[in-house]
């Protein structure tokens, strides 16, 4: 079946949009969850941070039992529970059209932890599919795509949960979510068939050599800087413009460019690398969504802002998934992207709350912006280190 391929990769593209809607979700209904719920910002970062609290745990684990049992079934296991979660999520929030309560904020966050643990599953062998799959110009068209329709979801998340929780009630809002990740399974069962040549493998659960682990903690370092500082942009303008004045229709605007954007940049970043070399678009996006990040918390030029995070600052995205899938050799590649979202995860799990404590101490969320910057920046020497251990030749270092 040769068109095979592409439709495994359109129902990974689904799941991975479903990971960005779901974990965009309570920060789409921030303002209105704040409110409601009573939270402080370092309360409502713990909520967000509640869907990757699993994967730092877990993320390793998933991957050696994808090396064991086969991709297939883990992976679909991931995305039926994303969708339990969601599921939960909007059971949790009904009591949100009326005076809201502790006990819902925090259904709400055992619903999230599951979902997140659903998308750790996907996340950690979605990349893995994907290289099995893929190779060459390809891979990296396919990868960027993978990269590109996170923040689709984040898009859509901020696009159809604000109107819809107003018109049909916070349990649809939520609830959307399961729809979109069960859709994803069902595509992914139908089509998912084992790469020839990959088939024939013997299952086991090897670990990756220490130079191997090291070069995909290094990758995973580099992920969880710039995802960081990204999701504290989208996070928390939706608050800091609501307390500036600035109306839904703007901030709509802003989180659009922020993520549309990306469909654009991430897969022409990786033309760009190909022609130029990879470290000069690493430096160039890090540089761009650090600048875009800063720009938010200091000044009222929120469009600029954006259209810095979400085109030249999201241009890199695929080349750091594409650092981490080729870190191991093939055989080693599930234990590696293990190891890789292991530090994703627990930087994913932490990034928000500590930005919500710096959006508390500053007073305000501007706060939570200049934390995310600094996170960002640690993609410099994470990056230099992964060099460094890896050689000039190393992977795609040079691609």
């Amino acid at each position: 079946m040769t068109h095979r391929p592409w439709i495994i990769l359109t129902a990974l593209l689904l799941a991975r949009i479903g990971f960005g809607y779901e974990y965009q979700s309570v920060a789409s209904l921030g303002p209105g969850l704040i409110a409601r719920l009573g939270l402080s910002y370092a309360a409502f970062g713990s909520l967000i941070g509640a869907y990757m609290l699993s994967g730092a745990f877990v993320a390793l684990p998933l991957g050696l039992l994808g090396g064991r049992f086969g991709d297939r079934w883990v992976l679909a296991a991931g995305l039926a529970l994303m969708a339990t979660g969601q599921a939960i999520c909007a059971l949790a929030s009904t009591g949100l059209a009326g005076q809201g309560s502790g006990g819902t904020a925090e259904g709400i966050a055992i619903g999230r932890f599951v979902s997140g643990l659903g998308a750790v599953a996907m996340m950690v062998l979605q990349s893995k599919v994907i290289a099995d799959w893929f190779s060459g110009r390809r891979f990296m068209l396919a990868i960027s795509l993978s990269s590109a329709a996170y923040p689709v979801g984040v898009g859509l998340s901020q696009l159809i949960l604000p109107p819809l929780a107003q018109e049909a009630g916070w349990g649809a809002a939520f609830g959307s979510g399961a729809i979109e990740a069960a859709a994803a399974l069902v595509l992914f069962l139908a089509s998912y068939r084992p790469a020839p040549g990959i088939a024939a493998r013997r299952r086991g659960l090897a670990l990756p050599g220490a130079r191997e682990a090291g070069l995909s903690a290094c990758a995973g370092l580099i992920w969880t800087a710039y995802t960081a500082c990204y999701a504290a942009f989208l996070s928390y303008s939706p608050a800091l413009m609501t307390a500036r004045g600035q109306g839904l229709a703007l901030i709509g605007l802003v989180v659009a460019v922020a993520t549309w954007g990306n469909v654009v940049a991430t897969p022409s970043g990786g033309v760009l690398a190909g022609r130029i070399g990879a470290p000069p678009v690493l430096a160039i996006g890090t540089l761009a969504m650090i600048l875009g990040v800063v720009l938010m918390g200091a000044t009222r030029l929120p469009l600029l802002a954006a259209a810095l995070a979400g085109l030249p600052g999201s241009m890199h995205a695929g080349l750091i998934i594409a650092l981490g899938t080729l870190s191991s050799r093939v055989e080693n590649r599930a234990a590696g992207m293990g190891i890789f979202f292991t530090i994703y995860y627990g930087g994913g799990a932490l990034a928000p709350a500590l930005c919500g404590l710096a959006a508390d101490a500053y007073g305000g969320a501007a706060g939570a912006m200049f934390a995310g910057a600094a996170i960002g920046a640690l993609a410099v020497p994470a990056y230099l280190a992964h060099r460094a251990l890896g050689g000039r030749g190393a992977l795609v270092v040079n691609a």
